[in-house]
């Protein structure tokens, strides 16, 4: 099993995922250029993805969705208001498969377990994928760790998690008006360092071997600050096994083992 991000930050967000002999495409949110243009970096033809999942219906999630449906169709998995509002909007074509939120699924020989996430979203999802031995998370985009998304996240092998903003940095920021720092840092907003820091000190366990964190706020967080605070953290703990990777919005990371 391996993974890596395309990008990953306001602009778009899009993740690519080798498992059980699939490749998966987990939200689609940049251009269908740069999709195809950083699938071709990784050396994946787009037309050889087994299926798209989607996390939420937001614009930075959907927003290549459209004209690479058209370019490459295939299967789309998202659940049922989720899909509805997405082809509302305009973006069709391929072949849609919803689910429940908190419903396992298959894809191929690749199990999907779903899990509700909180975000001011339609029916906002977090995913657990297996191939029956590894198994990889992936939480983008939510407010606030329930106990429910936790105990959905125990046993990973690899993750790929949000760490969107510092509580002090967003607190001085003078860009944004304050209705805004309300939305991020609300129950259905983003995640912060303390937050992220949390959930993993929650779930590290001694075959957690990778970590990446994505959707760092260009103006509210940045990578020194999150990987120095969280290797900090892991250290305390007495787990020095967990490789720890920042994503960013313009250049897809490399291929991460999981």
């Amino acid at each position: 099993m391996r993974f890596a991000v395309l990008g990953s930050g306001s602009g778009g967000n899009s993740a690519v995922l080798e498992c059980g002999g699939l490749r998966l495409l987990i939200d689609a949110g940049l251009s269908a250029k740069q999709l195809n243009l950083r699938l071709g970096m990784l050396g994946v033809d787009a037309s050889s993805l087994d299926g798209i999942l989607l996390t939420h219906e937001h614009g930075d999630h959907v927003r290549g969705l459209k004209i690479f449906l058209k370019q490459h169709p295939m299967a789309v998995y998202a659940t049922g208001p989720t899909a509805l509002v997405v082809r509302q909007s305009g973006i069709d074509g391929g072949v849609w498969k919803t689910f429940e939120i908190g419903q396992v699924f298959r894809v191929g020989e690749v199990e999907v377990q779903s899990f509700s996430i909180q975000h001011d979203a339609v029916d906002p999802v977090g995913f657990v994928i297996s191939d029956g031995v590894r198994r990889f998370g992936f939480l983008s985009d939510v407010g606030h760790v329930t106990r429910s998304m936790t105990e959905s996240l125990r046993g990973l092998h690899g993750l790929f998690v949000e760490a969107n903003y510092d509580e002090e940095l967003l607190e001085a920021d003078t860009k944004r008006p304050w209705p805004t720092k309300q939305r991020i840092s609300s129950r259905h907003g983003h995640l912060s360092n303390d937050q992220v820091m949390e959930l993993i000190r929650d779930i590290v366990h001694v075959d957690l071997g990778r970590v990446v964190l994505g959707h760092l706020s260009s103006d509210c967080n940045c990578p020194t600050l999150i990987l120095s605070r969280l290797r900090a953290c892991l250290s305390e703990l007495g787990h020095f096994q967990v490789d720890l990777h920042c994503a960013c919005q313009h250049e897809p990371t490399e291929w991460f083992d999981c």
